[in-house]
């Protein structure tokens, strides 16, 4: 996409500025330069999805969902959730007097091609802020590039424990939920479903989120009782999984969960299918099939495939809340279909950042992490130090200071057995209170990492 508004170059700074240091940066307003400042009366946000590669469908759904926000923020359209977000600070006259123009880039779902594509957004395009992604090996490049570079990493579709662990960082934050919260949610469904024993077989995608997402699931089904037969890494963007089903197969495996995600999951899931086993008995048990991170736009890829599989998501566009049926009414009278999850999450990102800079009065990176790190007036009855807030389609949430990460109630979804449309493919079958999910900071998997602190960049 042709940016919005013409290159400009940033102001050079040491971006190693604070490096080393364990407490973050304490900010008086105006007091220094920080890369990218605005000057006119455009800001610009850069927006690096995946526009090719096995995970471009939620990029496109990103991208929808971040243009949408762009428009609500200048006061274009209905205002979506901004109407029900519990923070008043957004007018829809823009951010701190300024315009939103965004510029956008292409992961590829790669690591490199997105650290490039970012690093051009900030540089010759002047984006003060950064966000998107749908793969956690991305979101974790950028994030640390973006500390680097001294701009806010607002994370999009993330789901690796290491996000938020071992690889954190002060400049950037995560809306979306983790592999830890998708096992603490799934287990008990899937032992009131299916007993306490199971001898499982992970197919797992050969990256940090799927090492993150086996780990989790792994963790919490030996909770239960089951037994892990073997867990199998598989190539990124793999196109034929028949030799890794006929594995499966031939093993004594009798549940089958795939650690797959976009259009690998599609492809895996429906090839386990064709091949039948959804209509296998192993060890005197109907063979169960298991699809831990779940999307829309996943369901509707793999069609039939879904039927009675369960699996976790952030969110979903069936959500009563009012927040939820306000973005998907916008949405949906934009586009003509309902958003996924991917786009839910970029969206809100997206409202966050702006909220955050206009409370803070500034775009300075080190008083927008102030605003996200401090409760601002409402509250939502959590302990934990942090921002908390409502009306952004899940409920009360909480922006933890102590390591950027939000908490909020986790969704397992099944596939349905009789949709009434090509959207309406996955049923919430369970809400996971945010307390069943939620964990301390020092937690043995989010472990080895420090936020650090803020970087101003100039």
């Amino acid at each position: 996409m042709t940016s919005l508004i013409s290159r400009r170059g940033i102001l050079k700074g040491s971006a190693a500025l604070g490096a080393g240091l364990a407490a973050p940066m304490i900010f008086t307003r105006g007091a220094a330069a920080y890369t990218n400042e605005p000057k006119g009366s455009t800001v610009t946000f850069g927006f690096n999805v995946p526009q090719t590669g096995a995970y471009a469908d939620e990029g496109a759904d990103e991208l929808r969902a971040y243009q949408l926000a762009v428009e609500h923020i200048n006061g274009e359209g209905d205002g979506g959730m901004l109407n029900t977000f519990s923070s008043k600070a957004l007018k829809g006259n823009g951010v701190n007097g300024k315009k939103v123009v965004f510029v956008t880039g292409d992961t590829q779902t790669k690591s490199d091609a997105a650290r490039a594509s970012a690093k051009r957004m900030i540089e010759a395009d002047g984006a003060v802020m950064i966000t998107g992604g749908s793969s956690s090996g991305v979101a974790i490049a950028v994030q640390s590039l973006c500390q680097e570079m001294g701009v806010i990493f607002m994370a999009g579709l993330t789901h690796s424990n290491d996000t938020t662990g071992k690889d954190k960082r002060r400049n950037g934050f995560r809306h979306f939920f983790n592999t830890e919260m998708s096992g603490a949610a799934l287990a008990p469904i899937l032992e009131a479903n299916y007993g306490r024993d199971r001898r499982a077989y992970h197919l797992t995608a050969d990256y940090t989120w799927g090492w993150s997402q086996e780990n989790s699931l792994r963790t919490y089904t030996e909770k239960i009782g089951w037994t892990t037969v073997a867990a199998v890494r598989t190539p990124l963007g793999l196109g034929d999984y028949s030799q890794f089903l006929t594995q499966v197969i031939n093993s004594d495996a009798d549940t089958l969960i795939l650690n797959h995600y976009g259009r690998d999951m599609v492809n895996s899931l429906t090839q386990a299918v064709q091949f039948g086993m959804r209509d296998r008995v192993v060890n005197g048990k109907p063979f169960v099939i298991i699809v831990p991170l779940y999307s829309r736009l996943m369901a509707q890829g793999a069609g039939d495939a879904v039927k009675g599989i369960f699996g976790s998501t952030n969110w979903h566009w069936s959500l009563q809340d009012e927040g939820s049926k306000a973005f998907v009414k916008s949405f949906g009278q934009k586009y003509g279909f309902p958003p996924s999850q991917a786009a839910h999450t970029c969206y809100v990102q997206t409202i966050l950042y702006a909220d955050a800079c206009q409370r803070a009065g500034t775009f300075h990176p080190c008083a927008v992490i102030e605003a996200l790190e401090t409760k601002d007036g409402f509250d939502a009855g959590f302990t934990d130090a942090g921002f908390q807030f409502d009306g952004l389609g899940n409920g009360p949430t909480l922006y933890r200071a102590a390591d950027h990460q939000c908490f909020k109630p986790v969704l397992v979804v099944r596939g349905k057995e009789n949709p009434t449309s090509k959207f309406d493919l996955l049923e919430v079958v369970d809400v996971t209170p945010t307390e069943k999910v939620m964990y301390r900071p020092d937690h043995p998997d989010f472990a080895g990492g420090e936020l650090g602190a803020c970087n101003p960049g100039a």
